[in-house]
């Protein structure tokens, strides 16, 4: 039976309750396991290849959102949009087991239009702040030699390429935030998971999955990570990290896109 509607997670499993607990567990691993966990399991893997290469991280090049089928845009926007299913059926998945869990998702990890302009200005000031210092960071990490060079829009000069990007950036902002701040933090505080560790672990994965960009990007992840992690703690509300999130990829998306040609150093 579903828990009472309310937007307060339940205490953690006790008691008669304490053998849900290994349930739990294994539900947060198999949601970890086809989502964000198998992406850092990836990008382990990624980065050993590239330290392995004989080239320096800095003279290598990391490509994200690359056209399949640059000849024939007709086809490559068909395995661009299919890139979004994924991602988004991850999204439903977790949303419908907070569902299954306290008889209501969206409200719960605060993954709704309740209070759009407050979280539109939380959205907006939380990329002011972290935008320009990332940009900073990730130019550092790149002159040391602890990061690729990054490339984030690569498509096929198409009418739908922005529209695309935008959407991209929009699926990560959702899937990202949902599933490892909505989703992980309030499983894993009803099977007893301490607060620093709920944020550290949650961190500590968001960085993993970015290893494939070099250790300047698990770096500045690890650190958005626990930045996010507190806000939501304190917030209570995954939508002004959403916002965050995807504006964050669509100045670095449709931004490259727009800029590269002209400008030497991005």
């Amino acid at each position: 039976m579903s828990a009472p509607i309310n937007d307060e997670v339940p205490e953690t499993l006790t008691g008669s309750s304490a053998g849900l607990r290994t349930f739990v567990i294994l539900e947060i691993l198999i949601v970890l396991g086809i989502s964000f966990g198998r992406s850092a399991i990836s990008s382990i893997i990624s980065i050993i290849e590239r330290l392995t290469r004989g080239q320096p991280l800095s003279e290598q090049t990391t490509g994200m959102n690359q056209s399949v089928t640059p000849d024939r845009p007709w086809l490559d926007i068909a395995y661009q949009l299919y890139y979004f299913i994924l991602p988004t059926a991850q999204v439903l998945l977790v949303l419908y087991l907070l569902y299954l869990a306290y008889g209501h998702a969206r409200s719960l990890i605060g993954f709704d239009l309740k209070n759009p302009l407050a979280d539109l200005a939380k959205g907006f000031g939380i990329c002011a702040a972290v935008g320009i210092p990332g940009i900073g960071f990730y130019l550092l990490a790149r002159e040391i030699g602890i990061n690729t060079t990054v490339s984030p829009a690569n498509l096929t000069d198409a009418w739908w390429a922005i529209p695309v990007l935008i959407c991209s950036a929009i699926v990560a902002g959702i899937s990202e935030e949902v599933i490892m701040l909505g989703y992980l933090f309030t499983r894993m505080k009803t099977v007893g998971v301490s607060t620093v560790w709920i944020v550290i672990i949650s961190s500590v994965i968001r960085g993993s999955y970015h290893l494939y960009q070099g250790f300047g990007g698990f770096i500045g992840n690890l650190v958005m990570g626990i930045a996010f992690g507190l806000l939501y703690l304190r917030w209570k509300r995954v939508m002004p990290l959403v916002i965050t999130h995807t504006l964050l990829d669509i100045f670095a998306f449709v931004g490259y896109s727009l800029l590269a040609p002209y400008i030497s150093w991005l």
